[in-house]
């Protein structure tokens, strides 16, 4: 009865964001070199890139740091760590003596998910009927898919069902897009 259940549970439909890409501004010049020089777990190195990596332990993520203020965050899994890592880099600057006088805005950029869509694909099958596809699984074994219509969705599709989805900025965006994405499977491979 057990393993009923468990086989059950993965031909369930699911997905869940692993990653936010947001983009924010402190409206406040940056030191960059003197951040560097004073805090642990950054990386800069102006000759190669202009902003300052400033990687955040708790909670788990990375940001990039420019001069003129911008920050790009990524590795956070929900809007909440996401605030949590831009406050740390606040606290970070208030240990410089920089005050930052405002709450910073955060504008989601990109949200990645992963899941499974609950049933086994025909890659080959797929790139033959679906427009939109990239596959050569000499170099990957992922099939890209680029959702047709308004949507920025792009996916991932391996054999075994599972999916990784990227375009979307919300996690609505990307139920929906997962949803879009199995009609449009049924659509194709139902097709004589």
């Amino acid at each position: 009865m057990k393993k009923a259940n468990k086989k059950e549970e993965k031909n369930k439909k699911s997905i869940k964001i692993v990653n936010i890409v947001v983009s924010s501004s402190l409206q406040h010049e940056i030191p960059l070199e003197k951040m560097a020089a004073t805090l642990s777990n950054t990386e800069y190195n102006p000759e190669q890139f202009p902003g300052l990596v400033f990687r955040i332990k708790e909670p788990k993520a990375s940001a990039l740091i420019f001069s003129s203020g911008n920050i790009v965050c990524t590795g956070a899994r929900n809007i909440k760590k996401v605030k949590e890592a831009i406050q740390v880099i606040v606290k970070a600057l208030e240990k410089l003596n920089i005050k930052i006088k405002i709450e910073p805005k955060i504008t989601i950029q990109n949200m990645v998910a992963s899941g499974n869509i609950g049933m086994n694909l025909n890659l080959n099958v797929l790139a033959l009927k679906l427009r939109n596809t990239e596959y050569e699984p000499e170099q990957f074994p992922g099939l890209v898919y680029k959702l047709p219509g308004d949507t920025n969705a792009t996916f991932l599709l391996f054999s075994n069902g599972k999916i990784v989805c990227t375009g979307t900025k919300s996690s609505e965006d990307a139920y929906r897009a997962m949803d879009m994405l199995i009609d449009n499977l049924k659509k194709v491979l139902n097709k004589k």
